[in-house]
């Protein structure tokens, strides 16, 4: 394996200003490139034991500036392009904690920057929270429950995945549920504790590969959400999707049919089919492409981004068994240049997602890969009629906990199969427990780091409501010279 080269950074001189007022994206996308090469840097330097000024020890307007030029850094595109769903992006971030902390991946990354080096590396998912878990299709189109957002996965340090769940069951569990800290330290301790036993379980008996969670087999908090989330296919097309002849979407306020586009995807959906062999089977049916809508309003982190429905004919051929097949707009990940120097690399944008899921959901949804629509990157999944995560506010402290504890259960599974189904090249379960010893020192550690992340966090949203109040993020940063 090789090293992926770090992107080159590039110097404007005031010979290209006029080409800068032309092409202001074009040179949105150099600055942030030149940030990502430069925390690059800096996350090898921290890697490597040097002691540097790292961004979390930042304070006061040093800190503000860090924060305002991350977020318009991370929607420099979005921002470009005046994207409603930008706007609507940073008011849902500003009214909200939780989705803060979820939206902002980058920003909370970049604190991270180089740290756990010595820690033995996994296909990590890259956005562990109570909401990124949840209820999805299997190859066979059956319910199963686990991760169920890649669009950070990247190879990182097993940590990644514990901190960033752990900050987000502490901040779910006080934004949603309105718990004090010390209930809040119990649902973080169940979520270690989760992962660790069974990450130890897996290094005595490699059952990794066949431990789907199934109706079946579940902890009754989850066999709870597969009843809450089962709808049958009829009826979830007909009530939410097609219009009244069934040959198509029907516009709402959040689909936006764009038929023309019908063989542009359809193409597509040939390519996918090929690439991931599901061509030919029966609950699929010829896979002709019926419709095509943009999807608005979707997402926290992804807001803004083009997403688009693509309406699939099912076996039957009456609109009672069609697929929707969902085409979004894959990114760099946020951690891509933050985790340690490494020989492990998933791909690049859609690739990189699809390599993620194919390790971690071992007999995930068919559908899931990447496409290229107008030479832009896209990963792809079934949307189907039982797809649904937690409810979050309905949960007791007794089931939070338990939740917890299944998540982080579910996370070791993940991250267990990443010398099975991935690049990780030596045997990860024995290694990652090792690492964890002593465990009331491991779990306690990612206690302190919680509490500090999250206070921090916490701070920084303060700021960024102050900012946004002020129209910080009505443009990018510029470089005038």
């Amino acid at each position: 394996m090789t090293k992926k080269k770090p992107a080159s950074s590039r110097k404007t001189s005031s010979g290209d200003s006029a080409k800068r007022q032309g092409k202001p994206e074009v040179e949105a996308s150099r600055k942030a490139e030149g940030r990502v090469e430069g925390f690059r840097q800096l996350a090898h330097r921290v890697a490597n034991g040097e002691q540097v000024i790292h961004p979390m020890l930042l304070t006061g307007q040093s800190r503000r500036e860090h924060v305002r030029s991350t977020l318009r850094e991370d929607h420099a595109t979005r921002i470009q392009q005046r994207s409603h769903g930008a706007e609507e992006k940073f008011g849902k971030l500003a009214d909200d904690f939780f989705k803060f902390f979820r939206g902002t991946a980058l920003l909370f990354y970049r604190d991270m920057a180089g740290q756990d080096a010595h820690m033995p590396s996994v296909m990590a998912l890259g956005d562990v929270h109570p909401e990124n878990f949840g209820i999805m299709p299997d190859k066979n189109g059956v319910p199963i429950f686990g991760l169920n957002d890649f669009d950070e996965a990247i190879y990182a340090p097993f940590t990644w995945d514990i901190k960033r769940g752990a900050v987000g069951f502490w901040i779910a569990a006080r934004k949603v549920a309105g718990m004090k800290r010390k209930k809040r330290r119990k649902i973080v301790e169940k979520f270690v504790k989760g992962y660790l036993e069974a990450m130890g379980r897996y290094a005595k008996r490699a059952t990794e590969k066949n431990d789907d969670y199934r109706m079946d087999n579940s902890p009754k908090v989850i066999r709870t959400l597969f009843k809450e989330a089962w709808e049958e296919r009829k009826s979830w097309l007909w009530d939410d999707y097609l219009e009244p002849s069934g040959l198509g979407f029907k516009p709402t306020d959040e689909l936006q049919p764009v038929s023309s586009e019908r063989e542009k995807f359809q193409k597509a959906i040939n390519d996918l089919a090929k690439a991931n062999g599901i061509e030919g089977q029966k609950r699929i049916g010829e896979l002709r492409v019926k419709d095509v809508c943009v999807r608005h309003g979707q997402g926290t982190a992804s807001l803004g981004l083009p997403r688009y429905y693509v309406l699939i004919e099912g076996p039957s051929k009456d609109a009672t068994d069609d697929f929707i097949i969902e085409f979004k707009r894959a990114r760099r990940s946020a951690l891509e240049g933050l985790t340690p120097p490494s020989d492990f690399m998933a791909g690049d944008k859609a690739d990189r997602i699809a390599h993620a899921q194919a390790v971690q959901l071992a007999h995930g949804d068919v559908f899931y890969g990447a496409a290229e629509i107008d030479g832009e990157s896209f990963m792809t999944r079934e949307r189907a009629p039982f797809r649904d995560d937690i409810d979050l506010d309905e949960l007791s402290y007794a089931t939070w906990k338990d939740y917890a504890k299944v998540c982080g259960a579910a996370l070791a599974q993940a991250h267990a199969l990443s010398d099975d189904l991935g690049q990780i090249d030596y045997d990860v379960e024995p290694s990652i427990v090792e690492a964890a010893n002593p465990q009331a020192l491991f779990i306690d550690d990612i206690l302190r780091f919680t509490a500090e992340a999250a206070d921090r966090l916490k701070a920084d949203h303060k700021l960024f409501r102050e900012d946004y109040r002020d129209g910080a993020f009505d443009s990018i940063d510029m470089v005038y010279r």
